[in-house]
């Protein structure tokens, strides 16, 4: 069954993306970065035989940012509530079979992950790309079995918020991890990418 990868992406405005980051190199800059963040994101998601779509925050821009996201990509407008509410009503609208969501804030993440977390979603129920803060770069569900309590009281955006995901999973779910990847929140963390903190 053919798989599935939904983008989780923001509207690019400076002050609405990448906040910490914006208070070490600027608002402007910030936003200007992770522009460059979403078009090496989606050029690696759209590399395989998968579906690839976006989630798009806010709502209102669904149309529009069609320099940034291209027009072949469906896409969908995320749920209100917490990244989990939204994670969670994600993986109920997409297609039937094995479901990706990443974000558009993880440089490293290649295709070959992607083709990898399918592989491992063939014999297990969900997989993880960790991040280095102890957050999750990838999620993917097999969803050949309910997961009804994904997310609920996970931690988000602290050092917890993988291992509280992994706990709110069914007790016999198989889980499977890929490679530790950095995201970048803050400006010591542009230099691993071969990013500038003065993009333009």
């Amino acid at each position: 069954m053919r798989g599935t990868v939904i983008i989780f992406v923001k509207a690019p405005r400076a002050g609405a993306v990448k906040t910490r980051l914006g208070a070490d190199v600027g608002m402007g800059r910030a936003a200007a970065l992770f522009r460059i963040m979403t078009e090496r994101t989606i050029a690696e998601a759209t590399k395989g035989d998968w579906r690839t779509c976006l989630a798009v925050d806010p709502p209102s821009a669904l149309s529009g940012w069609d320099r940034l996201w291209p027009l072949q990509l469906s896409r969908m407008a995320q749920a209100s509530g917490d990244l989990g509410a939204r994670m969670a009503h994600a993986f109920k609208v997409a297609p039937p079979g094995p479901t990706l969501i990443i974000g558009a804030d993880a440089p490293g993440a290649r295709a070959r992950h992607l083709r990898q977390a399918f592989k491992a979603l063939g014999g297990a129920d969900a997989v993880f790309g960790p991040a280095e803060d102890g957050g999750y770069w990838l999620i993917g569900l097999a969803r050949r079995r309910p997961a009804p309590n994904l997310f609920e009281g996970v931690r988000w955006s602290t050092k917890h918020a993988l291992a509280d995901t992994v706990k709110t999973l069914p007790s016999s779910f198989q889980v499977s991890h890929l490679e530790t990847l950095a995201d970048i929140d803050e400006a010591r963390d542009l230099e691993k990418f071969g990013l500038c903190a003065t993009a333009h």
